[in-house]
């Protein structure tokens, strides 16, 4: 009992430490910018069109047990609502936009149970909102602002509710239809326009997603510190998880990826239910996700502390491909440039290993051995959502960088020796090696937003087992 209370009081002291490493708290998204989001989407629309941004209702898996809420991206893009059963109207009122919030109305009852609500006062008096009303009105209102627009910006599919009400009005006949030609006439999805706004970041945009990476990148380290073999992969999952809570995060962004030896292997593993052993490389990526925006970094290590030989040189290459990737995040590049760098060092490197028998050219098609050990992309813009929105290739060309955008670059080279339908090489079988980032594209350069994490061969190997 005395150790696992000294284990409890460390464990304390260390995220103590990884707390003071993050730094201050950035202070978060204004109601001005939120306006100013709101601004540029309705300068897009026209003055008889409705937009209605709806939320996923709370989910409860059995009885009265609840799933942790987490609203819709776009609900927290344009007005930072995070609670249940909220809806997001914006129509135009004789040349100007008003806004309304549909919220939870006060529920002594609901609140003694579930926690305080902010209710529609709240809403209106610290939201940025002109309007709030109860969500219990939601039929009557919206049916109104239905009747007096004719285009309907709205995702279906999210809020039944909602739909029920606009396919409703969508078929009516009314005498207001039929009179005056009132009423809608076609559903647009406006996921297009606000995927647009979100894909550039502001600076307060990236305050958030520098924190998040900075918290991200000290779980990490505390992870590189408690490996050893026979560790748990999910001892390692819960020190993660419980540094992003510690640091006050909402948690993960992502299901962990924690793998060891031929785990690390698997791209996507997450059951995170097998031991470290001695000799084997450890995959760990993970990323927590701070006041809505998120971060992605992955590193790999050796389980006992020491890269071997055939762990080093795997992973040098894929360093070295990383930081070629890294340097072609810049403004005016395509967005598939740090694809097509990284791809040319990890064929170079494996070439010169002689795990791939080919030339260069053949090696880089789309039928060369490196799609053997190389088989996703190098990257993916990151944000409010992991995966965040935008669209790669508008008009079929690959989108230049601008300024403002933030990627994710994740070389990776993957040796399962359990695979049937390659013939992995002995000497390297079963080493999974990804190095992952977040990289922000500005005017001067790349800016790695997850740069606190190490990588180096040399970093790795002094804090791996240090705890």
């Amino acid at each position: 009992m005395k150790g696992m209370k000294n284990q409890s009081i460390y464990r304390i002291y260390m995220w103590e430490e990884s707390l003071r490493a993050v730094g201050q708290e950035p202070a978060g998204i204004s109601h001005d910018e939120y306006r100013s989001r709101q601004s540029r989407l309705f300068s897009q629309l026209r003055p008889s069109d409705l937009l209605i941004i709806t939320a996923p209702h709370e989910s409860i898996r059995s009885n009265d047990v609840h799933y942790p809420f987490r609203t819709s991206s776009d609900m927290l893009y344009l007005c930072g609502w995070e609670d249940p059963d909220a809806v997001f109207c914006a129509s135009n009122d004789d040349g100007e936009w008003k806004t309304t919030l549909f919220v939870q109305p006060k529920d002594v009852l609901k609140e003694i149970w579930e926690g305080r609500r902010p209710g529609v006062e709240g809403a209106e008096a610290n939201w940025p909102v002109d309007n709030a009303e109860s969500h219990e009105s939601l039929q009557d209102i919206l049916s109104s602002m239905l009747v007096k627009s004719s285009r309907i910006f709205v995702k279906m599919g999210v809020d039944s509710d909602v739909d029920n009400l606009v396919e409703s009005e969508m078929k009516s006949n009314s005498r207001e239809r039929q009179k005056f030609g009132l009423g809608p006439i076609s559903i647009v999805d406006p996921s297009m326009m606000i995927n647009e706004l979100r894909l550039r970041k502001s600076n307060a945009e990236i305050d958030l997603m520098r924190h998040s990476a900075k918290i991200a990148a000290q779980a990490h380290i505390q992870a590189m510190a408690n490996t050893k073999p026979g560790v748990g992969e999910w001892q390692l999952e819960g020190i993660i998880e419980g540094l992003f809570k510690y640091c006050k995060t909402s948690g993960i962004a992502y299901p962990c990826i924690i793998g060891s030896g031929e785990n690390a292997t698997i791209l996507h593993y997450t059951v995170n239910d097998d031991t470290c052993d001695d000799g084997e490389v450890i995959l760990i990526d993970a990323g927590c996700e701070y006041k809505g925006y998120a971060s992605d970094i992955t590193r790999s290590w050796p389980v006992n502390g020491k890269f071997s030989d055939a762990q080093a040189e795997i992973y040098q290459i894929v360093l070295d491909a990383q930081i070629a990737a890294i340097d072609e995040c810049r403004v005016g590049n395509s967005y598939d440039a740090p694809h097509k760098a990284a791809r040319r060092v990890l064929a170079e490197g494996l070439i010169n290993l002689g795990i791939i028998d080919q030339s260069l050219d053949v090696a880089l098609s789309s039928d060369g051995d490196l799609n053997k050990w190389y088989m996703h992309n190098t990257g993916h813009w990151l944000g409010i959502d992991v995966h965040d929105v935008g669209i790669y290739r508008p008009d079929d060309e690959p989108r230049l960088f601008e300024e403002g955008m933030v990627i994710t670059v994740e070389p990776g080279l993957y040796f399962g020796a359990w695979r049937p339908d390659v013939e992995c090489p002995e000497r390297y079988a079963n080493i999974g090696i990804r190095i992952e980032d977040d990289v922000l594209v500005t005017k001067d350069g790349p800016d790695v937003l997850s740069g606190d994490c190490p990588k180096t061969i040399a970093n790795i190997e002094s804090i791996v087992g240090s705890a």
